[in-house]
């Protein structure tokens, strides 16, 4: 029921102020197939969504307690925090970045992690990064136009997202994974390993 809620005040409060393209970003999609998984009860979905947040919402954290603390930012990507032409309450509600992580631990014990999850976000993230270059190029969703780190285009269009995908993977997708595997395989819990599939 409180993912139901949250998700029904998500969808309303953010398509009111970012706008419907918002929900293209991949921490937006997360909010949204990890409520749906705990609303069905789905390990894979849950999983995916660990896989493809444990990471960044922790990057983000940082890089807001960066700007809180030093007065600037580590890699980007809270600038919207400290935006006034949003709503304070509006902008407060991205805090779930700190929430999601233990929120995603604590669903996974309950649900187990399912190996499959990586695949799943895989594919996702393949959609979500080829979409991003069309929708508000300006704002370089899901750094489908320039990096993070160095704020540059690597090449092309294909051989940009082709980098960032595999970066995405490779660095954080992948590494993800191997850790929640290891983890809930030690619980030795029944159910905390999935191996359909």
């Amino acid at each position: 029921m409180a993912a139901a809620a949250w998700l029904v005040l998500f969808v309303a409060v953010y398509g009111w102020a970012y706008g419907a393209a918002n929900f293209i970003r991949l921490c937006d999609v997360a909010v949204i197939v990890t409520c749906f998984g705990i609303m069905t009860g789905s390990a894979l979905l849950v999983s995916s969504q660990a896989v493809s947040s444990l990471v960044v919402d922790l990057a983000w954290d940082l890089d807001l307690l960066s700007r809180l603390l030093l007065g600037r930012h580590l890699i980007g990507g809270t600038e919207y925090m400290w935006d006034p032409s949003y709503p304070l309450w509006v902008r407060l509600m991205s805090l779930f970045h700190v929430a999601w992580p233990p929120l995603l631990l604590a669903v996974l014990r309950r649900l187990g992690y399912d190996r499959r999850g990586f695949a799943l976000q895989c594919a996702i993230a393949a959609v979500v990064l080829a979409a991003s270059r069309f929708i508000l190029p300006g704002e370089n969703l899901n750094f489908a136009h320039r990096d993070p780190f160095f704020h540059r285009v690597w090449g092309p269009a294909a051989v940009h997202l082709t980098l960032t995908y595999a970066v995405l993977v490779g660095a954080v997708y992948w590494p993800t994974h191997r850790a929640l595997q290891i983890a809930f395989q030690r619980r030795g819990r029944r159910g905390t390993q999935r191996t359909e599939g």
